[in-house]
């Protein structure tokens, strides 16, 4: 179990305009996928990182397995693989090489026991057959299933990944996925993302972050049903979208073919020619950020 409890950071270059990347998050977050769901610049990266120990908050506390790892960053870091945004690799080593090297710095001194955790995971992100290949030549997707070997490496706990699908074609986002589901069957999985579709297929739990404010947290299923008959959608020209925007809160908008698909978030219908529509986790995350901002601005 992962505990997070009022927690606060501000940088230094921000501390003037008083804007805190992370402003009294709780959260509890047991076994299986958690999916952090928010815009960029929401803080989720600077959440990542102060859980994993390589930042310390201004205020509040992480505890994982009941062992307070602000206190004692250690214990984490024995227990954690994290797979960040964007990292690097030395050019022309081989996958079998780079997972080798990071094993020992890890603390996997015996050879054996080094070669078969890392023939596993190769075997578990499917990239056997590349074993020798240099992981700087590999593709985008491939990278990725690397990244995720190399997180699992010395059998940790808890599992962070950080925008792990961002990029990726349809066919190896999907590879992904599955391979995200069988890793989080023991291990706390944290994902990270601003892809509504990733926490929509991945994750029981989740939490919308605005602002490094947490503003929305359960099920997809609760989240959704928090904006049924909420939804309304309307039709209409480009040339017409001015026309039709200030009527009501607009939370999406979307262009095909000249043609506007407009979702309004309001109690009542905004006009007759809005009819209302059955909502999905992507009306209920655009729905929860326009609430934030808005109390977000009647608060200033």
């Amino acid at each position: 179990m992962l505990t997070i409890t009022n927690l606060c950071k501000t940088y230094a270059e921000k501390k003037k305009q008083k804007a805190p990347a992370l402003d009294d998050v709780n959260l509890s977050i047991g076994s299986g996928m958690f999916g952090l769901l928010g815009p960029n610049g929401a803080g989720k990266s600077s959440l990542m990182r102060t859980i994993a120990t390589l930042q310390k908050p201004d205020t509040g506390t992480i505890e994982f397995a009941g062992e307070n790892i602000i206190k004692h960053p250690e214990f984490m870091r024995k227990q954690l693989g994290y797979l960040p945004q964007d990292y690097g690799v030395y050019p022309g080593v081989s996958a079998f090489e780079l997972l080798d090297y990071l094993a020992k710095l890890k603390g996997i001194t015996d050879r054996k026991q080094r070669n078969a955790q890392i023939d596993k995971l190769l075997a578990q992100v499917n990239l056997t057959q590349h074993r020798n290949n240099a992981v700087s030549r590999f593709s985008g997707g491939m990278k990725q299933r690397f990244g995720i070997a190399q997180a699992l490496l010395g059998e940790p706990k808890m599992l962070i990944v950080d925008e792990p699908t961002a990029g990726l074609d349809p066919e190896e986002r999907n590879r992904f996925h599955n391979l995200l589901v069988e890793i989080s069957r023991d291990k706390v999985v944290l994902l990270s993302t601003h892809i509504v579709e990733d926490v929509s297929h991945l994750c029981p739990n989740m939490a919308i972050l605005a602002a490094g404010k947490i503003v929305k947290e359960g099920s997809p299923a609760q989240l959704i049903k928090q904006v049924q008959g909420k939804i309304w959608q309307i039709k209409t020209s480009k040339s017409n979208l001015e026309d039709v925007v200030p009527q009501a809160n607009v939370i999406s908008q979307r262009l095909f073919a000249g043609e506007a698909t407009v979702h309004v978030y309001s109690e009542s219908q905004p006009s007759p020619d809005f009819h209302r529509v059955t909502p999905d986790l992507e009306d209920a995350y655009f729905a929860a950020l326009h609430c934030h901002a808005f109390e977000s601005q009647l608060n200033k």
